[in-house]
């Protein structure tokens, strides 16, 4: 009797140990989630987006098991703001950063900016930066908040470029240290930080999830690449520029190679959100002495990086977690950056401040191919755009562009604040995106009920927008 009394009191426990261990693991079933972020990546510089020589297989691949996005969107057409927009889901125009931040300069993402790091790490995620910062004028000074006031436990990067360029930089800090000079390529040496970072915090926690932003330099100018890779490409380039080019993003797709042979051997990559994108379109041949090198492909989009037109700030979007994602998907809803942060609070089981301004939204139904619900269009205001319409709009399949009687800017102060205010909308264009994806077609004239509609709609979220920015005060 004893021993059936025994027998059964030890499975009783054996069953309470094993509904304990089957909630823990449910409590950390939480993915680990890792963003790569390209610099000035054009729309059409991939070989699975369509370009005719680049090679890259490693993103070929990471499309083909995930998700390829046709319609996916930075949250500005340059990289500071792009970035800033990035990490605090709204706008980065209602945190100040306007353009992108010189050295020295007084604007920089304020500490009162919440950002994904800061929520992820709130509840329980490690969290970590390799690479291109860019989100503050004063980089690696207590005058202004740095990567770890964002949230992130280890941090690696630069202000803006790597300098020299991408070969042998020294420009390098490592949580507030200054590196010295490095040996190799900056794509690599990001991805090998961040995996360095990855594999010191599997050995300690194997449980804990993880945030990785990896942020690479290429190919922004000044364009550096392995003589192998350039050497490859001559046969097909114009000339040793543009092999330059072109070896520059087969390096980045080989730093990718690298990130996912790591989850692979780690055997983590099964619960891991990969996500792959840019900062904004492609820089050009033609707009600065210095851009030797650059031979991004917007095509078949019209503009470029620092346009409102889709070319400025569509990018490629590829996304990769087998345990959720569908593999060969080809999903043309729109995503944006801007939603990063409310989906990584879904994943992590958190939630932002009740208070908190968002723009974006859970891109989770995108990831079965289902339609985003959301409660404003996507709404970019740059004022220092290089096309005429510096106010943009895309709500679902139509795209809007409009004028602004208001002078270009660099930012929004004390000094030009009601002018910013008091400007106005006009000379609206409107092109069914889905059909156009060039915007050759302005629709204004034949829809002009759909004009309306959509004049409408971005002078509502326009001003609202504009009532909501950081306004910074200066002295003359």
């Amino acid at each position: 009797m004893k021993t059936r009394r025994t027998r059964l009191v030890i499975s009783v426990m054996v069953i309470a140990l094993t509904c304990l261990s089957v909630i823990k693991l449910r409590a950390d079933d939480r993915p680990n989630i890792v963003v790569v972020l390209c610099d000035d990546l054009g729309y059409g510089d991939l070989e699975c987006y369509g370009h005719p020589y680049i090679k890259t297989p490693n993103l070929n691949r990471l499309a083909t098991e995930g998700i390829r996005f046709t319609d996916f969107y930075s949250t500005a057409p340059v990289c500071s703001p792009s970035r800033v927009g990035l990490l605090t889901g709204r706008s980065p125009n209602r945190a100040g950063v306007y353009e992108w931040i010189p050295d020295n300069k007084y604007i920089h993402m304020r500490s009162s900016e919440v950002t994904i790091p800061q929520l992820l790490q709130k509840v329980g995620y490690a969290t970590c930066m390799s690479g291109k910062w860019h989100c503050n004028g004063k980089f690696n000074s207590p005058q202004q908040p740095q990567p770890d006031d964002a949230g992130f436990d280890h941090w690696f990067g630069t202000h803006n470029n790597a300098s020299p360029s991408h070969e042998n930089p020294r420009n390098f800090v490592r949580n507030g240290k200054n590196v010295g000079p490095l040996k190799g390529f900056s794509c690599q040496l990001v991805m090998d930080e961040a995996l360095t970072w990855l594999k010191g915090q599997q050995e300690k926690d194997p449980k804990q999830p993880f945030f990785i932003y990896v942020a690479f330099h290429e190919p922004h100018e000044p364009v550096a690449s392995p003589e192998d890779m350039v050497d490859s490409y001559k046969p097909v380039a114009k000339n040793i520029h543009e092999a330059q080019y072109f070896a520059n993003v087969a390096n980045l797709d080989k730093a990718v190679g690298k990130l996912m042979t790591a989850l692979k051997s780690m055997d983590i990559d099964k619960n891991t959100l990969v996500v792959f994108t840019s900062d904004n379109g492609p820089e050009t041949l033609n707009r600065y002495s210095k851009a030797g090198r650059s031979y991004g492909t917007a095509q078949p989009l019209r503009g470029m990086k620092l346009w409102t037109t889709d070319a400025g700030f569509r990018v490629v979007g590829i996304m990769r977690w087998p345990a959720k994602i569908k593999a060969g998907q080809t999903v043309n809803h729109p995503v944006s950056a801007l939603d990063f942060l409310p989906t990584f609070c879904e994943l992590a089981k958190t939630k932002p401040p009740s208070d908190l301004v968002l723009d974006g939204t859970s891109f989770l139904p995108a990831l079965k191919n289902r339609p985003i619900k959301r409660k404003k269009p996507l709404v970019w205001v740059y004022y220092a755009a290089l096309n005429e319409r510096r106010a943009a709009m895309r709500d679902g399949d139509w795209k809007v562009l409009a004028k602004l009687n208001l002078n270009k800017l660099k930012s929004v102060n004390n000094h030009n604040a009601a002018r910013v205010k008091a400007a106005t909308l006009s000379d609206f264009q409107i092109f069914k995106i889905t059909d156009d994806i060039g915007e050759s077609q302005d629709l204004s004239a034949s829809h002009p009920e759909k004009l309306s509609e959509l004049k409408q709609r971005l002078t509502v979220h326009y001003q609202e927008l504009v009532n909501d920015s950081h306004v910074w005060s200066i002295k003359k």
